[in-house]
C-alpha cells in the first residue's frame, strides 16, 4: 500500500490530512512567510528563498511578494520569468512554468480537484493533475488555469480569463471559460 504522499505525487487520489504531507505543507508556509516579509529590496534573500522553496527557479526569475503555494517542491519556474504580485501556485501536482513567461498580478495557478461524487468529497478525498506554462506566455492579471492545463509557447492570455482546457501555441485567448480570438501576430 502506498503513502498518500506517494499517491498524491502519482496523481491518485489522497488524503491531504496525512502527517507526511503536514510536514512538507508546513515548510512551505515557513518559507513562503519569510518570502513575504522580506525586505522588497533584499533580493539575495528573496532568491536564495525562493530556491529553496521551489523545486526549481531560473536564472535572472522574480516573484514578487506576496506568493503562496501549497509544497513549493512540485512549482518549477524557467529563466527569465517575471511573476507580479499575489501568485498562487497550488502545486499539488507539478507546476512547471517555461523561460521568458510574464504573470500580471494575482495569477492562480490551480492543479487540485475534489471528486463530484458527494461520499468521497465528504470523506476529504482529492487528487490533482498537472499544469503546464509554456515559454514566452504572458498570463494577464487576475488569470486563472485550471488542473491539467496545458499552455503553449508565445501565448497571450487576457486578464481575469479562466482557462479551462489546453491553448496552443501562439494564439490569444481571453475570457470565461478563455477562448481563442485570434493568433499572435509574428
Amino acid at each position: 500500500m502506498s503513502t498518500m504522499r506517494e499517491r498524491m505525487l502519482a496523481g491518485e487520489l489522497y488524503r491531504a490530512d496525512d502527517p507526511a504531507l503536514f510536514e512538507d505543507m508546513g515548510r512551505a508556509a515557513s518559507l513562503s512567510h519569510r518570502l513575504n516579509l522580506a525586505d522588497p529590496a533584499d533580493h539575495v534573500l528573496r532568491r536564495e528563498l525562493l530556491t529553496e522553496l521551489l523545486g526549481g527557479f531560473g536564472e535572472d526569475s522574480e516573484i514578487r511578494p506576496p506568493f503562496r503555494c501549497d509544497y513549493g517542491y512540485q512549482t518549477f519556474v524557467g529563466a527569465r520569468t517575471f511573476a507580479n504580485f499575489g501568485l498562487i501556485s497550488l502545486d499539488v501536482a507539478t507546476v512547471t512554468i517555461g523561460d521568458d513567461v510574464q504573470m500580471g498580478p494575482n495569477v492562480q495557478l490551480l492543479t487540485a480537484w475534489h471528486p463530484v461524487a458527494a461520499g468521497p468529497r465528504r470523506d476529504k478525498w482529492e487528487a490533482a493533475s498537472p499544469i503546464v506554462i509554456g515559454n514566452n506566455v504572458w498570463l494577464g492579471g487576475g488569470v486563472i488555469v485550471l488542473p491539467g492545463v496545458t499552455i503553449g509557447e508565445n501565448t497571450v492570455v487576457g486578464a481575469g480569463a479562466v482557462v479551462t482546457k489546453d491553448l496552443p501555441p501562439n494564439v490569444v485567448a481571453v475570457g470565461n471559460p478563455a477562448r481563442i480570438i485570434r493568433e499572435v501576430e509574428p
